[in-house]
Order: structure tokens, then sequence, then C-alpha cells
């Protein structure tokens, strides 16, 4: 017998037999060897090309074959074979590769020099063995291909995005692994001036107070990590998830058994550079992580939502999932993976995993809207721990994902295509700093204390309210006093004290009390302007309204609501029916305001100044009747009002004719014209013009006592967030001589009764004069300058017979006040 394996000639191709005996393959004569081999060619280039089932031979495709059949020793059809996990089918496959390769190598060499042991190998294995979608492709790029997929880069070759998108960039596999290692690191490594971990310092008072989220400073990640920032922000929905499984990692690490009370954490990104409020929301925002202002006004419950569904098969009673529930879109099977059915599908509510849900109204801020534009408003989602973080009437702001979903109704209306936009909340932060929309500066603050120590600054704070109104320095001055405020206060923490300063202005048609209501809506940093005879009782408190989509009872706050820590201004307030003013006592006294409807019972906060302005009966002030007989108010809401003002339009010829120089030279200066004239003319021009005080003397307004508006406003914000004056050794006999007297002239002449409340007015007005000095304590002056104030609110609004026997009676405590200001009759 010859030997098993002849050489080959040289010239002789490859040999690639057929699956044949190898005793077979011994009886060949090299010329039949190299026809088989030439054959086996053909087949090749037909494996690669593609087989013409119509060749010229194609009949002996179904001619019987002696050797058509298959050996039985490796087939079993009745062994049972588990199976294969992942980890065990890798290891496979990298065994075939390495035997595939071998052969590929073996084929090449001559048969000669093969040991006579490889004849098996190549006889069971001839043909190259290809894997499932992969016959184009080499193993060998494969394989790198796969090397290149799985390395991770560095944090600089993260920001080389080599994708279509960000989104898409994130989604590999290597940069999650990026994503996720220098996330760690960050938190880990970041520390502050003084070498301590901030986040370590976070991460284990999270675990103290057993909180879901973890807040992370958009300035720091970027200072530190700029590329996941830069991730963050354009592609939120993938990065914040890695973000969310590395505070997890850490927490446990700190806190081993802490997932047993929160499953998940959240990073919340505070601090984002770019705040825009919703008129400014494009497009371009879409899918990316923004920040916007404005002020809650609908709130619904609270409702579970499906985050990882599963499903019963109803015919073959196989649990099917967890699904992820995505906010936009249900799931829906089409068929059971394990019968092939199509259902019916039943909700398994046991199993499945449900978070919390919960819509917000959130709608442009009162001091944001244009002159002339109606608010805007956006529906926000809250979940996991943002539940209940914000109320109707609150300022708020939200960062989140401004998304776009599919609205049927939208799309009917409008007759194209047109998707809806909703903000998925990410954190929620309350707008405790009223200054933050303006950004002071430092020169602002160097500016503002500069002004402080100006002994004039209070009388140039009033004579810089409503420098367009002629005259009228007890208005101007209780307009002040409101804008400023006092000092809200926890009376043994049991219940609060009001800090806001309530002010009615009542007189006579044509005396520019509504144009005073609009210079306090414009300076005032949050005003809601409202009318009496347009506005109700829900208007002004809350409302109980049906939700479209849920159809449950959700509230939406009033005019006093979304005016909290502000001023609401109503004008024509006599216009009101009883039912509606009595609506508002607890809102100007309380402050809160406690709805009991729809099976709703809640409190809102209403913490606000009250500057309301109404007309007498018959439309003029009767001097000869007292103030309470000469408007359709009740003691209960005058009692409310810490400074009453009466409006007179009395005619003098001299007072008249500097009114009208007044108005003219007013016109003159804001005619277009103006603009072109010279500074020197302008400000001489000023400089003539002259106002009268109430004491008759001549005031000028000009610039050198008027203080810039939008420095006032600056000016007033930053008293009302950064002083809190106290009430220090001040002169408290004189206080309650002065309340005394003025409940006995009160019972004596039978005006409106004099009741603590006017007590706490003092003590308001006090603060608040302290405010425009920007001081610490209340000096003896302020208390001086409020006790007048509260004289000549007393005082003023007596009839004309009465009125001068009380002044004298009063004299004694307004001889020490400063620039004395009284109420013209």
């Amino acid at each position: 017998m010859s030997s098993p394996l002849r050489p080959t000639p040289a010239s002789s191709p490859p040999v690639f037999g057929r699956n044949e005996d190898i005793e077979d393959d011994d009886d060949l004569d090299p010329e039949d060897e190299i026809v088989r081999d030439l054959e086996d060619l053909d087949e090749m280039a037909e494996d690669d090309a593609g087989i013409d089932l119509f060749a010229e031979n194609f009949d002996a495709d179904y001619d019987r074959q002696d050797d058509d059949f298959y050996r039985g020793r490796d087939i079993d059809d009745e062994g049972d074979y588990e199976e294969m996990d992942l980890a065990q089918r890798r290891q496979l496959e990298a065994r075939l590769n390495r035997r595939d390769r071998e052969i590929a190598r073996q084929r090449r060499m001559p048969q000669a020099f093969l040991p006579d042991d490889d004849g098996d190998i190549m006889d069971l294995t001839r043909q190259p063995r290809r894997r499932r979608h992969r016959y184009d492709e080499d193993p060998d790029d494969v394989a790198m291909a796969e090397d290149i997929m799985n390395e991770e880069l560095s944090l600089d070759e993260l920001h080389d995005v080599k994708t279509a998108s960000i989104a898409e960039w994130v989604a590999l596999p290597n940069v999650q692994r990026s994503i996720l290692r220098e996330f760690k690191s960050f938190l880990t490594e970041f520390t502050d001036e003084n070498g301590k971990s901030i986040y370590g310092v976070r991460i284990r008072t999270l675990g103290e107070v057993n909180a879901e989220s973890l807040e992370v400073d958009w300035s720091h990640l970027s200072m530190f990590k700029p590329a996941l920032a830069y991730f963050v922000s354009n592609a939120p929905t993938s990065t914040l998830p890695l973000f969310d499984a590395v505070a997890l990692e850490v927490t446990l690490f700190h806190y081993p058994d802490y997932e047993r009370i929160h499953s998940e954490l959240h990073v919340r990104i505070s601090n984002l550079p770019s705040t825009y409020t919703l008129r400014q929301l494009r497009q371009s925002h879409l899918n990316c992580l923004i920040n916007v202002t404005g002020v809650v006004t609908r709130r619904t419950g609270v409702f579970p939502q499906l985050k990882y569904v599963k499903f019963d098969c109803s015919k073959c009673g196989i649990t099917l999932g967890p699904f992820p529930q995505d906010s936009s879109a249900e799931v829906k099977l089409s068929f059971c993976q394990n019968c092939q059915s199509r259902g019916p599908f039943t909700l398994n509510s046991e199993k499945t995993v449900y978070r919390n849900y919960q819509k917000l109204t959130l709608q442009e801020s009162p001091g944001t809207v244009p002159a002339g534009r109606l608010p805007r408003h956006r529906e926000v989602i809250l979940l996991w721990d943002l539940i209940d973080s914000a109320k109707p009437g609150e300022e708020v702001e939200i960062s989140g994902v401004y998304r776009n979903n599919y609205d049927a109704q939208l799309n009917n209306k409008n007759g194209f295509p047109v998707f809806a936009t909703i903000l998925e909340a990410h954190n929620v932060v309350k707008s405790h700093d009223q200054l933050a929309g303006f950004r002071l500066t430092e020169e602002d603050e160097r500016e503002i204390r500069a002004l402080s120590r100006d002994p004039k600054i209070v009388e140039k704070i009033i004579q810089s309210i409503a420098p367009s109104i002629y005259g009228h320095d007890d208005v101007k001055t209780a307009v002040a006093l409101s804008l400023f405020g006092g000092v809200s206060k926890e009376a043994q923490g049991k219940h609060s004290i009001r800090g806001d300063i309530n002010v009615l202005l009542l007189g006579d048609p044509g005396t520019a009390k509504s144009q005073v209501l609009k210079y306090v809506e414009s300076t005032a940093h949050r005003a809601v302007f409202a009318t009496g005879q347009g506005a109700s009782a829900v208007g002004l408190t809350a409302s109980v309204r049906r939700d479209p989509l849920t159809q449950e009872w959700t509230l939406e706050g009033g005019a006093l609501v979304l005016a909290d820590k502000g001023t609401c201004l109503i004008d024509e307030f006599d216009k009101m029916n009883d039912q509606d003013r009595t609506s508002i006592h607890e809102a100007m006294e309380q402050q809160t305001i406690s709805i009991s409807k729809a099976g709703i019972v809640t409190t809102l906060q209403a913490r606000c100044a009250v500057v309301a302005a109404a007309n007498p009966i018959g439309g003029r002030y009767n001097a000869t009747v007292p103030f309470s007989q000469n408007v359709e108010l009740t003691e209960p809401i005058l009692s409310r009002f810490d400074i009453l003002c009466v409006v007179r339009d009395t005619v003098d010829p001299a007072e008249d004719e500097r009114l009208a120089s007044f108005v003219v030279n007013s016109h003159g200066r804001a005619h277009p014209l103006m603009l072109s004239v010279p500074d020197a003319k302008k400000k001489a021009a000023a400089s003539n013009t002259e106002s009268m005080d109430v004491d008759g003397g001549a005031v000028s307004i000009g610039p050198k006592t008027e203080i810039r508006q939008e420095l006032l406003r600056k000016y007033i914000l930053y008293a009302r967030e950064r002083c809190r004056p106290k009430l220090y050794q001040i002169d408290q006999d004189k206080i309650a001589r002065l309340f005394a007297d003025m409940r006995k002239e009160s019972l004596a002449t039978g005006a409106y009764p004099i009741t603590v409340r006017h007590l706490e007015s003092i003590l308001r007005i006090s603060e608040s004069f302290t405010k425009m000095r920007l001081g610490e304590y209340c000096s003896s002056v302020d208390i001086d300058r409020a006790i007048a104030v509260a004289v000549d609110s007393f005082v003023g609004s007596q009839k004309v017979s009465c009125k001068k026997a009380l002044a004298r009676a009063f004299a004694k405590y307004t001889l020490n006040r400063p620039g004395a200001v009284r109420n013209r009759t």
C-alpha cells in the first residue's frame, strides 16, 4: 500500500478535496488529481460569484448518487444539550478561529512537508469555516475592529466626535466606558481650594439624609472634565443615565446597603451657564439640557408612571419582559416569544416597576413679559424625588430636557404636522434670591453703598418715585415705603407676622392714582396688575380647574398667588363686590390663601404687598364726613391697610399754574425732537422745572436730586434682599402713648377704629425707612419718620371739622421728624 499522501508537483494548484474517504484519494493518479483540483477551483469561484442554477448539466443534480448519504455516528437526535452562555460561545469561537488559521497555513504548504498524522484534520476540514453574516470580511480585520471598539478613550480623545451626532457618539460602548471612568474620577478627585473633596462630602451627606439626588455644579464639571460637561449639555438623554450609575456606585462604596433604600440615584446638574425664558425656546434647544425660569401656575396630582413593564400571556401563562416604557410611546406586544401567539396580553401589576409622575404648568414671570404681550407657558414633567418640589405661585428655575411629543389635536388644528413641546424636569430650584435676574456687578454694589451714605438719601428716594407725576409727596412716600417693605417675623415659631406694607389710595378722579400703580408695576421686581371690575375672587386668590387630560381637579393660582414676594396692584378697588373683597382678607394679613374645594384642601402662599386705588362715593371726596363714609369698604378691609392716602383735587390758582408748567415741560422733554437738542440745553430746561411740596416751598426735581430709575430699582432690590434691620433700643414709651392717644381720638371723632394692626404698621414703616438708608438698626429718626407717616394717615382721613384739632393734638409726636410731610387739605 502506497503512502497516505503523495507529493504534489510544484506547478500544481493547492488541493481542495471533497469529503471522501482517505483511501479514495490514495487511488487517484496525478492527472485525475489535477482535474479534481481544477473542478474544486471552479466550485470556489461559483461560491464567490453565485451558482448558476440553469447550467448546461443542471439535470445531473437530480440523478441518484451512491455517496449521497449521512454518517450516523456524528448525529445525535435524542440527546439534550444546554444553551451555551456568552462566555462559552466566545471561547469556542476563539478555538475555531485558531483551528481555521492553522488549516489555512497548512493548506498553503506542500503536502510533502506535512506530518503523517495531519491527514485526519485535512480530511475533516478541507473547506474553511465561514461565520454567519461575514462572508466578505477578513477574520483578522473583524477582530481588529472589535478591539478598537472595545478600547477605552482618553479625555482628549472624547472631544473628537467621530459620528454624525453627539448622541450616537455617546452611545458607543468604548465611549460610555470612558465617560463612566472620567465621571468617577471627577466625583472622587475634585477638591476645593483647601484640598477637601466637595462631592465626597455631598455623598456622605446624601447618605445621612437618605436623599435620592446628588447635585453636581456644571461649572465644576466644565473646569475639571470639559468633555463631560459638553456631552451632558448636548446629549443629556444618553449621558445622565451613565452619571446616575456612577453616583450609585460611589455611594455604595460609602454605604454598601444604600441600594435597599433607593434602587437608583439621580445626578442633578445645577448652575447651568445660560438661562432662558419660555419665550426664547426654539427648535435648536430640542433634546438639550436647558435652564428656564418662570412661575408655577398649576400643578396636578401624583400618578404612578410605568418604568419597566411586564406582560402575562393569556394562552401560555408566561411572563414577558421587562420592557422599558418611554414617556412618549406606549409599549405594545405583537406576539408571545414562547407560544408565538398574538395574545391577548395582560399587564402584570405586581412585577411592573413604577415611578412617580407629576405635571406642572410654568408661566413666564410677570416682570419678564414684554409690554403688550401675553405670558407664555409650558408643561413640565416631574419625576422621582422632584414630585411636589414647587407649588402654584412660586418662582422657580427648572433645568431639564426640552422634548417634543405628538399631539393629534394640534395637528388637526393646524392642518399639517406640528409637534407639541414639553420640558422634562431634571432639577428644580426655587428663586429665593430676587437679584438673580439682575446680576448686580461689583460696580453696581459700590454705587449702591456710596448712595446709601448720602444723609439726604430718604428724601432723594421719595423724590425719585414717579418723577413724571407732580406733587403728591405723601403718596410717593407711601409707595416708597411699600416698595422697600418691612421685615417679616416668626413669633416664637408659632405664627408669622407680615412685613409687607399695604397702601390704599382714595381720591378724586384725575389725580394720577392709576399712574402711580403703573409706575409701581414697572419698578417692582415682581408685580401683578389687576382691576377690581375685571377681577373675581378666584381670579385674585386661586381657582380649581379640571385637568383636560386626567380629568382631575387641579389648583391654579390667581393674582395674589402669582405676586408672591412681590407687589399686587389692584385698580378700581371699590368696584369689587363684597364677596370678592372678603376673599382677600386672609391674603392681606396672614398672607396665605386657604383652599377647600373639589376635595382639595391646601394653603397657598401670598406674601405680597397690596397697593390699591379706589374712587370715593359719588365720584369726589367729601371732606365733611369721615373716611369710612367716603368709600364702600368695610372696617376689616380698612384696618388691613397700613397707610391710607387721601388725594384731593383742590382749586388753587398758583398751584394750578405750577402744575400746568410742569406738565408742559414734561411733554416738551419727552418730545422726539428733544433728542437732537444739545445736552447743555436739556440740563437748562430740566433745571427750570420746579415742583411744590405740601408746605408750599419750591423743590427742584432735576437730575441733581433724582436717582436714575435703573439704579433705583437695583437699590430697592438690594435693600429688600440684603438688609434686615432690627428694632433695638427704640422709644417704646413714645409709641405706646401715641397708640393710646390715637385710639382715644378715634373713638371720640367716630373715625375708623385704631387696632393693634396700626401699631404693627408703625414698626413696619420704621423698618422700611431703615432699609432706605441700608441701616442695620432702626434709629430714633426712623421711628420719628414712621410716627409722622402714621399720624398724617390718621389725621388726613378725618373730616374737616376735627382735622385741625387733631393735628394740634398730635403735633407733639411729629415735632422731631426731619422734613415734615403733611397731607394737603
